[in-house]
């Protein structure tokens, strides 16, 4: 029986790893990875259309874990702000939409990211508006409808161009037109409370920054009665003066 020195034996090992390397090429496992991550992508995809959007998420996040450099990562990031949204988890929706915004700031679709933002915040915003007159103002917190109005405006000023800027554009109106008349509510419930500092507050901020909104002229009055109240009554007079310039004919 021929006997193989342990030395030979070695060798032949070594040279079958060698020969297997060179038969996979570089080239080869990046297209099987690339195959891999299309799979991937396109279980997610299928996921998103049938409005499986856990799944999707699951199926996203194994693609950008597995292939963070891929040619998929790209839209894998951004579909997987859209499944949280839809999946009603605003807060990691926006947190995708930022660390897109970060990794891509020159993505031709780098746009979506900012409207998205704002479009989560828009509709978590919406539980504060809702029923308004029927409810303490003075105790809601227009912080997530505030947030939207800065993420539209962002985009707006960014992007121009943008096919979303348009509707991000009217959006910011209404938030605007609704985000006063919170202020006022608010202002007039402290009057009726006779918390006069705090009602003057409320008004003067409505006249700083809510200039062109439909409760400017209730605003100006409150403001007048409520320094009137405090004996401003200097104040007062340059508020109704203000309010007569405008509105009165």
């Amino acid at each position: 029986m021929l006997k193989i020195k342990p030395k030979i034996i070695l060798l032949l090992v070594f040279c079958f790893t060698l020969l297997t390397a060179c038969a996979t090429t570089p080239e080869d496992e990046e297209e099987f990875d690339d195959k891999t991550a299309g799979a991937l992508y396109e279980e997610a995809k299928a996921a998103l259309s049938q409005e499986d959007y856990e799944t999707a998420i699951q199926k996203l996040e194994s693609l950008e874990a597995r292939f963070p450099f891929g040619k998929y990562a790209q839209q894998a990031q951004m579909d997987m702000a859209f499944a949280y949204y839809k999946f009603e988890e605003p807060e990691s929706s926006i947190a995708s939409a930022n660390r897109f915004i970060k990794l891509y700031p020159r993505h031709p679709h780098v746009d979506y990211a900012y409207y998205l933002k704002g479009l989560v915040k828009f509709e978590q915003g919406q539980s504060v508006f809702d029923g308004l007159a029927s409810q303490d103002p003075a105790k809601r917190d227009p912080e997530a409808a505030n947030r939207s109005f800065q993420y539209f405006r962002e985009l707006a000023s960014k992007y121009p161009q943008s096919k979303y800027s348009a509707d991000a554009i009217e959006r910011m109106k209404y938030l605007k037109n609704n985000l006063a008349k919170h202020e006022l509510l608010a202002a007039q419930h402290y009057m009726e409370r006779s918390a006069y500092v705090a009602a003057a507050n409320r008004a003067k901020y409505i006249v700083e920054n809510f200039q062109t909104t439909p409760v400017m002229p209730d605003a100006l009055l409150l403001l007048a009665n409520a320094y009137d109240k405090l004996r401003l009554h200097d104040l007062a007079t340059d508020a109704r003066r203000v309010y007569a310039h405008n509105y009165e004919k």
